[in-house]
Order: structure tokens, then sequence, then C-alpha cells
């Protein structure tokens, strides 16, 4: 068995956190696993006036590149000797697969160690000179950074923050999910631990668990978080951006998403249904780029959504520590009943329910969070349940008669995050890929992710971009330098 952390990380400093107990409820029992007392308001302005002393202690901010460099590498190593327990810990919050929560853990210390890389390799510049003088651009630290992210996938959005903010020389507050704290918390017990071992302030990494009330909020309007970067759903991200924008700090918002995917009639279908079955009913449906919304040509409508209904009935639902388990439970009770309402709604609107649309019958599921992966068709791309993000092992499948049609009713949605498209036809693939509005596309696969290649939202998906290269130089100011070279005074003067 994993340690459940209890104690919260304030400052650099483990202690019993002032505010709301929280209690974190294993989704595929019901079972209360640890309680985890909240951080205060008052403890994030501890944590950020900390942060702030942290990011301009001479240790620190003097630190050469390929010196933080090895720290990350240092994460990375001390993340991956953990994977076990992180994957562990985040089964017991979020009811994920170990096979998922393992990768997931792995993914967060490839991120760290991706961002080792493009530190040792950045590079300022000299800039065309234009007169007199040698111009340069260089990239500083922001100074103290406000991370927040969802339950769904803790460890690897944090490392998608934590890693590139470190790499830039800023210090991190972080706030994860009042429902997952638990491997945020055991990330940061190894965070500290490198720090301490390079002798780096600790403070330049505090968890605040809480509610977005509390902590969120404290976190966002303190004057001392000079950038954000959340992760979430789009109002909420609405109010933050708000915030920023009074506050003039950048900010990035990786919002919701309503995800198209694409199946034309001359792709392989083997490939199309296993990627599209991937697509949304891994995690649960618990995924921003979950395929959501299926677009199939209407020639092999009927054949090829018969056939994966077959398919979504003999999907494996159990426990995420189950091997055999392909859904498992979503990540709490009230989460399960809001997509259950999803579904009534969607039958108030005609829908046909094809397969599942309720919880799983027997004593196994009776006290968990499950709900049955659920397939409809029927409605019209404009119904509620076709343009609202259910966040939920649920399918939405509609046809399609010619391009046109399907490139408008993909893009009729208020979201642009992700899309799929299964096809044989290359120059099609290309075609429709360009004009479907969302930051990434995947052509004959899905949910596959690379640090080295930006993520962004499109629409009420997002602003800004993680992953890549350029995501360090997200978290820093840039400076331009101007070095005089004549030896005579300035013109005016004469």
């Amino acid at each position: 068995m994993p340690h459940f952390p209890t104690d919260i990380l304030i400052a650099g400093q483990w202690r019993r956190g002032a505010g709301e107990p929280v209690d974190t409820v294993d989704p595929a029992t019901g079972r209360i696993v640890a309680t985890v007392h909240s951080a205060s308001a008052d403890e994030v302005a501890e944590a950020a006036e900390a942060a702030a002393k942290a990011a301009a202690d001479p240790a620190w901010r003097d630190l050469l590149p390929h010196e933080r460099a090895r720290l990350l590498h240092r994460i990375a190593e001390l993340t991956e000797e953990a994977a076990d327990e992180l994957s562990a810990l985040q089964t017991a919050d979020t009811g994920k697969t170990l096979t998922e929560t393992r990768a997931l853990a792995l993914s967060a210390a490839g991120t760290f160690r991706y961002m080792a890389a493009a530190l040792e390799t950045a590079e300022d510049s000299v800039t065309p000179s234009r007169g007199p003088y040698v111009t340069m651009s260089v990239y500083e630290p922001i100074g103290v950074v406000g991370a927040i992210n969802p339950w769904n996938s803790p460890v690897a959005s944090d490392a998608q923050k934590i890693a590139p903010a470190l790499a830039a020389g800023n210090a991190v507050l972080l706030k994860p999910a009042a429902w997952t704290p638990l491997v945020s918390l055991a990330l940061g017990r190894l965070i500290t631990r490198a720090l301490d071992e390079f002798g780096m302030p600790t403070a330049l990494l505090s968890v605040l668990p809480g509610s977005g009330r509390v902590v969120g909020d404290a976190l966002v309007r303190h004057p001392l978080v000079a950038r954000i970067g959340f992760t979430g759903g789009t109002e909420t991200g609405r109010s933050i951006a708000a915030v920023a924008a009074e506050k003039l700090v950048p900010a990035s918002l990786e919002l919701g998403g309503k995800s198209p995917t694409i199946v034309r009639a001359d792709a392989d279908v083997e490939q199309a249904l296993t990627g599209v079955l991937f697509g949304i009913f891994s995690s649960s449906g618990q995924s921003c780029i979950a395929g959501s919304r299926l677009f199939v040509a209407r020639e092999i409508y009927d054949s090829f959504v018969g056939e994966l209904v077959e398919r979504v009935r003999k999907l494996r639902v159990g426990p995420g520590t189950e091997p055999s388990t392909q859904v498992g439970p979503l990540v709490h009770h009230r989460h399960r009943d809001s997509v259950a309402a999803y579904v009534d709604l969607a039958r108030s609107e005609g829908a046909r329910v094809l397969c599942g649309g309720s919880a799983p019958e027997g004593e196994r599921y009776q006290d968990g969070a499950y709900y049955l992966p659920t397939v409809l068709d029927g409605l019209p791309n404009t119904s509620r349940t076709c343009q609202e993000e259910i966040f939920g092992p649920v399918l939405v499948a509609l046809p399609y008669d010619d391009e046109d049609d399907l490139v408008r009713q993909a893009n009729d949605s208020v979201y642009g995050l992700a899309c799929g498209i299964w096809t044989r036809d290359l120059r099609a693939a290309w075609r429709i890929a360009r004009r479907i509005e969302a930051g990434t596309v995947w052509i004959n696969t899905y949910k596959q992710f690379s640090a080295s290649t930006p993520f962004s939202g499109w629409k009420d998906s997002g602003l800004g971009t993680e992953k890549g290269r350029d995501a360090i130089r997200a978290y820093q100011r840039q400076k331009s330098l101007y070095w005089g070279t004549s030896d005579l005074p300035l013109p005016w003067a004469n």
C-alpha cells in the first residue's frame, strides 16, 4: 500500500493545513482513503511571499541553465523511481487504471527530462544591428507562478506546468484539485528532495490543496503571482482570465472540449473502431480531449456504429486496480451523477441509447462511482448533448453526407481542442485537418502526446500553449539589450 500524504507543502515546510478538511475518496469503493486539510488564504499568502524570496535567492537566481537542467534531470529520476507509488496514489484518488496512471507518472518524468534538454539548448539571440550598437534579446524569469490543475490527470498536468516554470528560473505555487491532492503532494515531496540535494531553497515549490473558491481565488489574486497556468473548466478559465487582465499578468488556459472524431468511408475499419473506443472510453471519458462526437460517413454509418456498439458492450468495467479493467469508475459520485443527468437530458432531447445509459448492476459496483460506457444517436449536432462537455464515458454518433457537411458540423461548437480523422486518403486527411478549428488533430491515431509538441486550444478551449521548446519561454520575460559601439556622443547634443 502507498503512503497516503495528509500534510501539505507550504513554503518548503510540511504541515497540516489551516483550511477545511477534505476527504479523498476511492471512487471504486466509496471509502475514504485520506483526509487532507486544505490551505487557508493566509497560507497561500505565506507561500507566495516565501516563493518570491526563494526566486530572488542568489543560489537559485544565479544558477546557470545547465545546472537547472541537472536539477530537472534529478526530478525526472526520482519521479521515475517512484512511478509505482505515484500510480497507486493516483488510482486511489481518481479511479483510473493502474496501467494508465503508471503511464502518466512516466510521462511526468519524461516532461522534466525533456524540459531539461530544452533548457540546455535554449539560446538568447544577437539581433541584426540597425545603428552604432549591438542588440541582444535575452530571457529572464517572471518570479512566482501560480499553477492550477484539474483532477483527471494530476501528475502529468503538474509536470507540464512545474517543469517549464522551474526550467525558466521561477518559483511555483501549485493548487491541485480538491478531490485529488494525493499524487500532487507526493510529487511535491520528490521535487523538494531534489531541491534540497542541490542546495536550493525548498520554498521554490508549495503544494496547496483546497477549493477554487478559497485557495484558487487567493492564489490568482495575490499581487506576487506574476503568471497563471490553469487547466480546467471554461467558465473558471474566464474568471481567471479576468483577474489576470486586471493584474496585467500573462495566463495560459487549457479548457474544455467537445472533440469530433471522424470516420471516412475509406477508413481502415478495425483501426478506426479501436481508435474511437480508446478516444472516448479510456480514462472513462474524463478527458478534455475525449473524442465525444463521432461523425461517420453516411454510407457506412449503420454498419460501423452497429459494430462499435457491440464492442462497447464488451468493455470490461471495474476497479482501476484490476489488470483486466478497461473502464474504471468516475472520479466522484457527484460527478457520476452529473454524467447520468446528461444522459437523461439526451433522452429528453430524443436520443436513442444504443448501449449503456445507466450505472452497472451488481454487488461489486454498488458502492463505487461507476457508469456504463454509453453510445447515443438520433440527435442533431445542435442539441445540448452534442454541444456541452459531459466529461464522462458518453459518445454521440452522427452521420455526415460530404466533406463540407462534415466540416460545418465538426466546427459548429464553441470548443476547439482536438480532432481525430480516420481515413486511408492522406490528401483528404490533410484537407480536413487544415479546415478543422482545433489545436490538435490526430490522423489515424488518437490521444497521443509528445512533450516536444505544443498543445493548445482554440475558441472556448483555451488560450496559450503548453509543451514544446517554447513552453520555457512562456514562463519568462523577454528583455532587449543595446550595446553602444560608437565613440561619438549622441548626435542630438551637437
